[in-house]
């Protein structure tokens, strides 16, 4: 039987796969020979198959007609209208009204070429994607403090021989389950796991502390544990000597952070403080981690660089089995922010502002300098400007669901029914597929081949399984077939993805992000290859930082500031935290696992954790159905009474849209460097409540 070794669609931990029989009836099982998942997977990797033949697949294009339904067309009639769209709206309005809103999800390959296709066959600024969402807080801290963003600058085996890991905001065991063989190594050698989180989630189930930390506090607490690293004489006094540049600054801040107040602000006894910052200060080696709960803050790269600072205070940072890093979450979430998605990037971390970055990209790309547009709006600026006069008229979706992922997401629902043209590229109608003017049917991950990124900055090689089915055409095919019709042909004509590889390979060369050593060849040959990767003789970079950073002088910069309030927090008409996250059962915005029978089982609707005593402040009943109200609007769940979170707290996942929403919710306030909303904090009350079979 043709067996095809390939890699699992949904998180960054991109698990090795392998899949027998036929595309209407797959079977998948973990590789035991990629190195990474080492043969395992999760309900989700073993389920990953059964949207491939799912009766709800696109096969053919969508428009919506005069009576405003989207209808069957054919592949002409769609690219038509979408072709006269945008030359109406361009020629109206100018080429910025055109946006393109990409993923994390989609390969290098239409990373790049997403990128491409904006700058040269749109002449748009207007390009961001939901990376923005997930990873640019630390990859903003990382860069200012290291010179460079990769989420783990070594192998994730380094966890299983470190001393101490600590998780800072992140649950790996449900979000990335085959991580946590390491965490069991880790604590079967005598390791310890420290997790941060305001609930007791299942990592923290396996953690020797957990720290409940209060919404909002995470650089309050990092801040706390260096004072104390300080006072007790357990900071790495000469590696930060000779290793880093700042410290004075840090230490005249942390000398703000006493324990007591740290207590006050976090909620974390100053016993336990101390206790933590002791284990830590006499670890051999320390991994500090942190994921989405400190990053997707109004003062999430604040929160990112503390915990940094907190690394390299225990002169972490390019040790064996020590170093700071980010858990990336989407599948391609750290090749997808290199390659030019971002409205102020060009491939391979180039700054779109930088005279020589945008010399090189116009020599790859055969076009002027003076011709690439400059820096656009981040995703969600530009989304809350759609339809309006200085925003996006038309907007081009691949791989995305904006009206569900972002913040505030009836603001975004709004702007998407403003538009003159919403075109989306997807393989089911999503929430914002049934918005959309005309919808594009596109290949699923085994239909088409291309290259990942995983969390530890390994390029892989994603092979294809299985043929697309009639009718349906890969977004590599859909992008040049639009710049065809745009009059770029000659620069979007490519016979295969290796060929688009080959052309990101001299886009990247010499830059931060190096690609142009690797090959489909190599990682088919190595298992992949880490980036940077200079040449075809160089190994790959497996350990950064080992003798110095991407810095001028070599040095980490200690960076940060006071810790500020969230944007939002409770009063008396909205009286708990609200903090969203994922389940175990399903992945990003739902589309592909709640329509997964096995899956949707296992979490049918979405969840509202509460305390057992804030339950009964409230009179909600377990299983009740109830409503949780911000001042943005309303979504519906069904109370979940758990001991598992603080008692201030209100925990719920995001993974469904329309009533179930959870961003109708959360605030759209940006961090001032990243621009990322703050999803993980604001303020909710419970608006009404039932017995279980229905809302009054």
């Amino acid at each position: 039987m043709l067996e095809t070794r390939t890699h699992c669609p949904y998180c960054a931990f991109q698990c090795g796969i392998r899949i027998t029989g036929s595309a209407k009836a797959p079977v998948v099982s973990g590789d035991p020979d990629f190195p990474v998942n080492r043969g395992r997977l999760c309900a989700k990797g073993f389920t990953a198959a059964a949207t491939l033949s799912h009766p709800e697949r696109l096969t053919t294009p969508l428009a919506r007609d005069v009576s405003g339904n989207l209808v069957p067309v054919s592949w002409n009639a769609a690219l038509d209208r979408v072709e006269a769209g945008i030359r109406a709206v361009q020629e109206a309005y100018g080429a910025d009204a055109v946006g393109v809103f990409g993923s994390g999800a989609l390969t290098n390959e239409k990373t790049y070429l997403l990128g491409k296709f904006a700058r040269v066959a749109l002449r748009t600024a207007s390009i961001d994607y939901n990376g923005r969402f997930c990873m640019s807080s630390a990859a903003a801290a990382s860069n200012r403090a290291f010179g460079i963003d990769r989420g783990l600058p070594f192998p994730i085996a380094d966890l299983a021989r470190a001393d101490v890991v600590l998780i800072a905001g992140g649950n790996p065991a449900e979000t990335m389950p085959p991580l946590m063989q390491y965490i069991d190594e880790l604590r079967a050698r005598g390791g310890k796991l420290i997790v941060v989180d305001p609930r007791r989630t299942a990592t923290a189930e396996s953690a020797s502390h957990h720290l409940a930390v209060t919404p909002g506090t995470d650089a309050v607490l990092a801040l706390g544990l260096i004072h104390l690293l300080i006072r007790e004489r357990l900071a790495d006094a000469d590696y930060i000597a000779r290793r880093t540049e700042g410290f004075d600054r840090i230490r005249t801040l942390v000398a703000a952070y006493w324990p007591g107040r740290v207590e006050r602000i976090t909620g974390i006894p100053e016993a336990t403080l101390l206790e933590v910052a002791t284990i830590l200060g006499r670890a051999g080696s320390v991994t500090v981690l942190t994921g989405r709960g400190p990053e997707q803050q109004a003062q999430g790269v604040n929160n990112a660089s503390a915990y940094l600072n907190l690394a390299l205070v225990l002169g972490a940072p390019g040790k064996p089995s020590s170093g700071y890093g980010c858990l990336t979450g989407q599948g391609n979430g750290q090749g997808g922010r290199e390659h030019g998605q971002k409205a102020d990037q060009l491939p391979g971390y180039r700054d779109i502002r930088d005279p020589a970055a945008r010399r090189h990209m116009a020599e790859v790309w055969n076009v002027t300098e003076e011709s690439i547009p400059t820096a656009g709006l981040s995703a969600q600026e530009m989304l809350e400007k759609l339809g309006q006069d200085d925003g996006v008229r038309a907007l081009l979706v691949f791989g995305s669901n904006p009206v569900v992922s972002a913040a505030d997401a009836l603001t975004i629902d709004r702007g998407l029914r403003s538009l003159h043209l919403l075109v989306v590229s997807d393989f089911f109608l999503s929430e914002t597929a049934r918005l959309a003017d005309v919808v594009l049917p596109s290949a699923q991950w085994a239909e088409e081949e291309g290259t990942m990124t995983n969390l530890e900055g390994r390029v892989i090689h994603r092979r294809q399984a299985f043929t697309p089915p009639d009718g349906v055409k890969t977004d590599l095919e859909i992008l040049s077939l639009i710049a065809e019709r745009l009059g770029h042909k000659e620069r979007f004509t490519y016979g295969s993805p290796a060929e688009v590889f080959d052309e990101l390979r001299r886009a990247t060369a010499g830059s931060r992000a190096d690609y142009s050593g690797i090959t489909y060849d190599r990682l088919d040959r190595e298992n992949g290859v880490h980036w940077p990767c200079p040449s075809q003789i160089h190994p790959g970079t497996p350990v950064m930082f080992a003798e110095r950073f991407n810095t001028l002088d070599g040095r980490a910069r200690f960076l940060g500031d006071p810790h500020l309030p969230a944007a939002e927090e409770p009063d008396e008409d909205f009286p708990l935290y609200l903090t969203t996250g994922r389940l175990l059962a399903h992945y990003q915005t739902g589309t592909q696992t709640r329509r997964v029978p096995q899956l949707d089982r296992m979490a049918p609707r979405p969840t509202a954790q509460m305390h057992p005593l804030t339950a009964r402040r409230f009179g909600v009943a377990d299983g009740a159905d109830l409503v949780l109200t911000t001042r943005r609007g309303s979504a519906h769940f069904r109370a979940e009474v758990t001991p598992r979170l603080r008692q201030d707290t209100v925990f719920v996942p995001f993974h469904w849209g329309g009533a179930e929403s959870a961003n109708r919710l959360t605030n759209a306030a940006l961090d001032p460097i990243s621009r990322m909303p703050e999803f993980k904090v604001c303020a909710v009350r419970i608006e009404s409540t039932t017995e279980s079979g229905g809302l009054t």
